[in-house]
């Protein structure tokens, strides 16, 4: 039986300070003329729970969690534009604060069920009183859009254990699909969206300076 609390706490310590790091990246863009990449971020630390579950239903020895559960810290960096993902790729691509271990597209390579995110497994330095510890944290990008197919998806997944009936699966497939169309077509008028928000924020800014 591990203390969970203890094994946890750098884990817990790598999800708040990247969500800080991940926010001042937002907030430069916001500062500067450039449209921001980011549209939110959120950060959580795997519920025991789940851990448990998850190493039950993939044979990983509890005293392997470490190096085999890629996911005991996630984040998750959510952008308006299909295009803001990969912009967002090439920021984290380009830091040295942390070591990218391996990168999964399941928006080109969608998974059978419809689920499109840009996956990145990052291996973050923690201090601890130990000394420096090495946490491994999955970081999801993805669009609103894909976003919220995916919080339904993990919903009625929880409800029906992972056993989602047929007749469910299909429309979350098409679901899926209309989320997809929807990113096309605000890919379409990007520049338009864009612009507005650019209209609004400065009007915002000069309500203030009054």
């Amino acid at each position: 039986m591990k203390n969970w609390d203890i094994f946890l706490t750098p884990y817990k310590q790598a999800v708040e300070e990247l969500k800080i790091k991940l926010k001042g990246i937002r907030e430069q863009y916001q500062k500067s003329s450039k449209h921001t990449p980011i549209e939110f971020v959120t950060g959580r630390v795997k519920p025991i729970s789940s851990i448990l579950d998850k190493a039950k239903r993939k044979n990983i020895p509890l005293d392997r969690l470490e190096e085999e559960m890629q996911d005991l810290a996630g984040l998750r960096i959510v952008t308006q534009f299909v295009e803001d993902i990969e912009t967002v790729v090439e920021i984290i691509r380009s830091r040295n604060d942390f070591v990218i271990v391996e990168e999964r597209d399941y928006i080109i390579e969608k998974k059978p069920s419809g689920y499109r995110s840009y996956h990145i497994v990052l291996q973050y330095p923690v201090q601890t009183i130990e000394g420096e510890k090495q946490i491994l944290v999955e970081l999801q990008i993805r669009t609103l859009a894909m976003n919220f197919w995916a919080i339904i998806e993990h919903s009625l997944n929880y409800k029906y254990s992972g056993e989602i009936p047929d007749y469910i699966k299909m429309r979350l497939q098409r679901a899926a699909e209309a989320a997809f169309r929807l990113d096309e077509e605000m890919s379409l008028i990007r520049d338009e969206v864009r612009e507005a928000q650019q209209i609004i924020t400065r009007k915002q800014e000069q309500g203030r300076k009054f």
